[in-house]
């Protein structure tokens, strides 16, 4: 950034590098997923995930109202934070998406790990415990695929920030 900050009417200046957007979604396991339920209200909850090949992958219930919903009217919405992950905080990412509800074997032959050991790590007995939980009868595997990004990097603003006010006090000391 070639200027300092006068407020923060404009903060797409401070955007995520994708390579710390791709560090974020490699590090977290959670995010928010929002839809909108019948009467048109966005609703969110916090669910698991894995991002593989450029989409998100979560899991729930079919008779989760989440699931008629999204058959209803697939545009949802993920939003990941850098909060409670290793890496530095004040980072985050919104992903507008489409999804689609798949109940086939062939994803879940391969969703149950993936999922189970993001969530479980290196806990390989009590990843496989937890893949026979998810595979009960009316489960379901949310695929999200990202049509719109809105990335932000809170640490970027906040250099930018201490560098204007380090130049305001220089300015007023002068």
């Amino acid at each position: 950034m070639s200027e300092h900050p006068e407020n923060y009417e404009d903060v797409t200046v401070f955007g995520l590098d994708a390579d710390d957007e791709a560090e974020m979604l490699d590090a977290q396991n959670e995010c928010t997923f929002i839809w909108s339920n019948k009467e048109g209200w966005p609703v969110g909850v916090i669910m698991s995930y894995v991002f593989v090949d450029g989409k998100f992958w979560l899991t729930a219930s079919s008779q989760r109202a989440r699931i008629s919903a999204v058959r209803r009217d697939p545009r949802v919405c993920i939003v990941v934070t850098s909060t409670g992950s290793k890496m530095a905080r004040n980072k985050t990412v919104t992903y507008k998406g489409t999804c689609i509800v798949r109940d086939d074997q062939a994803t879940k032959d391969w969703f149950y790990p993936a999922l189970a050991t993001a969530i479980r790590g290196d806990d390989v007995e009590g990843a496989k415990v937890f893949e026979k939980f998810l595979d009960s009868p009316r489960r379901v595997i949310l695929e999200v695929e990202p049509t719109q990004r809105i990335g932000y990097d809170g640490g970027k603003m906040g250099k930018a920030t201490a560098a204007w006010m380090k130049a305001q006090k220089e300015q007023d000391a002068s």
